[in-house]
């Protein structure tokens, strides 16, 4: 399931190296050509918020079936589009068909006993974190030496594969709920509007990953330029950087186990602010870049993988619905931070974006702080179906 997990969340991260082949193919500026990058998490919402709930009322593996035969299609679009409008549709397209991770998590924690649930969680995001991170790597070696284009028919490939073995190897699972598809969206927002442990995590969740879609966007614009002037294959070598950090993955989620998880949650945004903090003075130095990688990712695995198990700490006959609160808002945070990168770009290069995501950061510690009272009463209250 970790492997399945990392090879198809890859699918969301493959474009950002390609950024600057992909704008001299299509000639426009790299800015514009960046618009790929929050297509892709826009769309990767809209399938969690759609598409993921239905893991409650649908078997799941037949699900993950369906959705990872149609992600296929959607990156042979991709690597055939003729014009940089139908690459844009099909990012978004590879976006809303990429929830495939989102379907493996919740099954897992289904299969697992609760003492060990925050571990196999830990672990499956282990698999997940690698591929978000390796997959610029791989990325960006493939565009430098075969052309953008081929990334995108070699990641068809690999989700082919990837059907075959999700067909052979996953359980079959059956769902509780039995309610109308109406039904299963209407109880979303009555699980925002009951559960304030999922409102707290989601909300710190948001502004975490909109630190996290800025950083990787703009960091390619700037590692590309001056001075450093690399490639797309030198600039997914720091995806390597990153996947070292997601180590602390398996670590994070016996935390959870332990009972820490909000604890880590605090850790988690104190490093990501202090990433910020470095790269800030990293403009022209690489060292410094991968330092602040590094901090940046296992502070961004702390925040989440402990969000993420108290989330399925709390109803277990609705953690596909949770899930997809919790992880649809996520990625409208990493579209929006994205969008927000390129803007803080045009208007005051790399100090904006680092700046502007040091604020975003005093914003999730601000929602941490005020909700640490009402988290404590509600945590330690048994969750009734």
């Amino acid at each position: 399931m970790a492997v399945c997990t990392g090879l198809i969340v890859a699918n969301l991260y493959y474009c950002q190296p390609l950024i600057v082949l992909i704008a001299n193919e299509f000639k426009i500026p790299e800015a514009n050509a960046g618009t790929i990058t929050y297509l892709t998490q826009a769309g990767y919402a809209i399938g969690l918020f759609f598409m993921v709930p239905l893991g409650d009322k649908l078997e799941r593996k037949k699900q993950i079936l369906i959705t990872t035969f149609a992600t296929v299609i959607a990156l042979l679009i991709a690597a055939t589009a003729k014009s940089f409008l139908v690459l844009q549709i099909a990012s978004l397209l590879i976006g809303i068909t990429s929830i495939v991770p989102q379907l493996i998590l919740p099954l897992a924690a289904s299969l697992s006993a609760p003492e060990q649930r925050g571990k196999v969680v830990g672990t499956i995001m282990s698999g997940l974190l690698v591929g978000i991170l390796l997959s610029r790597t791989l990325s960006g070696f493939i565009g430098q030496v075969l052309g953008w284009r081929s990334m995108f028919y070699i990641a068809a490939g690999i989700c082919l594969l990837i059907f075959f073995v999700i067909q052979n190897k996953f359980p079959v699972n059956k769902p509780q709920f039995q309610g109308t598809y109406g039904q299963l969206i209407k109880s979303l927002f009555t699980l925002i509007k009951t559960e304030p442990i999922l409102r707290e995590a989601t909300a710190i969740n948001v502004f975490s990953f909109a630190q996290f879609g800025a950083f990787w966007t703009t960091m390619v614009l700037l590692l590309s330029g001056e001075p450093f002037g690399f490639n797309s294959a030198t600039i997914g070598l720091f995806g390597i950087v990153g996947a070292s950090g997601a180590l602390a993955a398996p670590l994070v989620g016996k935390l959870g186990d332990k009972g820490n998880s909000r604890i880590a949650v605090g850790y988690g945004i104190l490093l990501v602010l202090i990433s910020f903090l470095i790269f800030y003075f990293s403009i022209e130095s690489v060292i410094g870049i991968a330092i602040g990688i590094v901090f940046i990712d296992i502070g961004i695995q702390g925040v989440h993988i402990s969000n993420q198990t108290r989330v399925y700490s709390l109803l277990p006959e609705a953690r596909n619905r949770l899930n997809t609160v919790f992880m649809s808002l996520t990625f409208l945070g990493t579209a929006a931070g994205s969008a927000y990168g390129l803007l803080l770009w045009k208007i005051g290069g790399w100090h904006a974006v680092t700046i502007g995501c040091m604020i975003l950061s005093l914003i999730s510690l601000t929602i941490y702080g005020l909700t640490y009272k009402s988290s404590r009463r509600f945590g330690t209250k048994k969750q009734k179906a």
